[in-house]
C-alpha cells in the first residue's frame, strides 16, 4: 500500500497541479490540505472564510495554502456569469448564478475550474456524492464524445494481499449511474480501463461481473452484462476483458481454472465491473472494511475537467490520495 502511495504522490508532485478542496470547514479536508502542501504533492485552494477556518483549526499549519472565501472573492462575479451562460437555457437567472457561486463551495470551485483557475476539484467529504456529481455535470460536464459519466474507486491493497497482483484494483461503477444498460456498462468497462492504465499504470485485465459464470445462470440481468461484453469486444478488440464472470472466478487462479479454463482474465482480473450500483457500492465497502484495503474515490470518469467525489466516511488520507489522482487526471 505504501509503495503505491509512494509513487503515486511523486507522480502528482511533477504535475505541479492546483486543486481546490471544497469544504474548508471540516477538519479532514483542512488536515488534507497541510499534507498535500508540505509534502508538495498539490499547489492547495481551500474554498471557505479564511478567519472562519483558521479560528477553527489551531492545530492546522496553514503555510503555503490558499483560501478562497466564495462570499467575498474578485472572480466571483465573473464565475456567477461563466455559471449564467451554462445554464440561462434552463432557466437560470444572473442573480440564481450569483447566489448559487458566492454561498455554494462546489459551484464556486466547478466554475473556477471552468474558468481554468484551478486544475481540479475534489468534495464529498460534507457533500453528497449527488451534490458533487450534480455541480460537475452542469458545469464541467461530459468530456467530448462521452455518452456515460460514471466513477471508480481505487482499491489498495493491504501488504501480503493474495488476490491481486497488480499494486492496486479499479472498481467501476460504484457511485453514478444505478442500473447501467448495456451500452452504459460498456462505457463504464472502457473508462475503467483508462482509469487502470492512468492511475494504477497497469494494462488493465478486466472481469465483467456477475452471479453467473460464462452462463452458468439464466437471467435479464446477466444478459445486459454479456451484450456489454459484446458491444465492448466489438469496439475494442485488444483490451483484455471477459465475462459474465463470478467474483471468485475472476481474481482466484484455481476457480478460474475450473469455471473459466479459457479466460485470458479469469484469476488475475485487476478491473472489477460490477452489473449495477448497488453491487458495486457493497463491493467496495466490503473489499474496505473486511479486507483492509484502502478505497480511494468516487474517481470520476469522463468528465472534461477533473472533479472528484469523497465517501463521507473518509480519513485525511483518502482526501490526499484523492487530490493527487485529481493531479494526474488533470494532465493532458
Amino acid at each position: 500500500m505504501d509503495k503505491f502511495l509512494e509513487k503515486l504522490y511523486d507522480r502528482a508532485a511533477k504535475a505541479n497541479r492546483k486543486i481546490a478542496l471544497a469544504e474548508g470547514t471540516d477538519h479532514r479536508v483542512v488536515k488534507a490540505a497541510e499534507i498535500l502542501t508540505k509534502k508538495r504533492i498539490a499547489r492547495v485552494v481551500l474554498i471557505g472564510d479564511g478567519e472562519v477556518i483558521k479560528s477553527k483549526f489551531p492545530d492546522i499549519d496553514f503555510s503555503g495554502i490558499e483560501i478562497v472565501n466564495p462570499a467575498t472573492s474578485e472572480k466571483a462575479d465573473e464565475y456567477a456569469v461563466l455559471l449564467y451562460e451554462l445554464r440561462k437555457s434552463k432557466g437560470m437567472t444572473l442573480e440564481q448564478a450569483q447566489s448559487l457561486v458566492k454561498s455554494h463551495p462546489l459551484y464556486f470551485g466547478t466554475t473556477a475550474l471552468k474558468a481554468g483557475d484551478i486544475d481540479g476539484l475534489v468534495g464529498g467529504a460534507v457533500y453528497s456524492s449527488a451534490d458533487v456529481l450534480r455541480s460537475a455535470l452542469q458545469v464541467i460536464k461530459a468530456a467530448p464524445g462521452i455518452k456515460s459519466v460514471s466513477s471508480c474507486f481505487v482499491l489498495v491493497p493491504p501488504d501480503g494481499f493474495k488476490y491481486c497482483s497488480a499494486p492496486a484494483m479499479i472498481f467501476s461503477d460504484c457511485a453514478v449511474i444505478p442500473e447501467p444498460d448495456s451500452a452504459q456498462l460498456a462505457d463504464i468497462t472502457v473508462a475503467a480501463a483508462e482509469s487502470a492504465r492512468s492511475i494504477v499504470q497497469v494494462e488493465p485485465k478486466i472481469a465483467m461481473l456477475s452471479f453467473s459464470t460464462k452462463g452458468s445462470a439464466k437471467h435479464d440481468s446477466v444478459c445486459t452484462v454479456q451484450r456489454a461484453l459484446h458491444l465492448v469486444k466489438e469496439n475494442y478488440p485488444d483490451l483484455a476483458v471477459d465475462g459474465e464472470l463470478q467474483l471468485d472466478a475472476a481474481i482466484v487462479p484455481v476457480v478460474a481454472k475450473q469455471k473459466a479454463p479459457d479466460s485470458k482474465v479469469a484469476g488475475d482480473a485487476n478491473v472489477l465491473i460490477f452489473p449495477n450500483l448497488s453491487a458495486g457500492n457493497i463491493g467496495y465497502k466490503i473489499a474496505q472494511r473486511f479486507g483492509n484495503c484502502m478505497a480511494i474515490g468516487p474517481i470520476m470518469q469522463g468528465l472534461d475537467k477533473p472533479v472528484n467525489d469523497l465517501s463521507r466516511g473518509c480519513v485525511a488520507e483518502d482526501i490526499v490520495a484523492a487530490a493527487a489522482i485529481t493531479a494526474l487526471q488533470s494532465v493532458k
